[in-house]
């Protein structure tokens, strides 16, 4: 049996609208977080969805919670779901970091998986804990399941179970972004759609700036 993950990154939210570096800091959805979410629960409404796991941060729960309420559905957590722990970066404005330019910030800039943010954890770490994660969710069974995580949880998690060779995180991911991956009855994975943002398009803004940088 074919099974279908559709993989949606967080509503925005107020760290989001500051360009303030997330991690596992809890920020709540801003206004327009909690809109994206609403417009995630409408694109899924239809869907044949059997079971909603999320991260246990608010801005992931938040966001799954407009989804489960439409489909009356329990939503499951997940540690291992939860955002890169970045350290000592949490809670601090990007352009605060960059004036800084530190060269512990120069080295996650740089976008390398073996950097260990002081305090926190490599993107190798991530996606490690992120792999781990959405095999242990396919073997549950479902044919489709839904999983609202992070924007720098997906792009590590995605380069690894899809055997990217990239340096750099290679995915830029939208808050309200839904990804579709298929999973074998082997257990291999393969990319269906990647940000699907179409049900956002009210809300973009001019220029906007997406990727697991201003994610993480």
């Amino acid at each position: 049996m074919i099974r279908t993950f559709y993989l949606i990154r967080h509503g925005e939210t107020v760290f989001n609208a500051e360009s303030r570096i997330q991690g596992q800091s809890d920020a709540p959805l801003s206004e327009r977080g909690r809109r994206q979410a609403e417009a995630v629960a409408d694109a899924l409404a239809d869907a044949p969805i059997d079971a909603i796991f999320s991260s246990p941060l608010r801005r992931a729960l938040e966001t799954a919670s407009c989804l489960a309420a439409k489909l009356s559905l329990p939503i499951r957590t997940d540690p291992r779901l939860m955002e890169l722990n970045a350290g000592v970066f949490e809670g601090r404005l990007r352009s605060e970091l960059e004036a800084e330019s530190s060269p512990e910030f120069l080295q996650w800039l740089a976008g390398g998986d073996e950097f260990t943010i002081p305090g926190g954890e490599s993107r190798r770490q991530l996606a490690q804990r992120g792999g781990d994660a959405l095999r242990a969710l396919a073997a549950e069974g479902y044919r489709t399941t839904v999983v609202v995580t992070h924007g720098g949880w997906l792009s590590a998690t995605l380069k690894s179970l899809l055997h990217l060779p990239q340096p750099l995180p290679p995915f830029s991911l939208g808050n309200g972004s839904i990804t579709r991956l298929a999973v074998d009855p082997q257990g291999g994975f393969s990319l269906l759609s990647l940000n699907e943002v179409d049900h956002l398009r009210t809300m973009s803004k001019p220029n906007e700036r997406y990727g697991p940088l201003h994610g993480e």
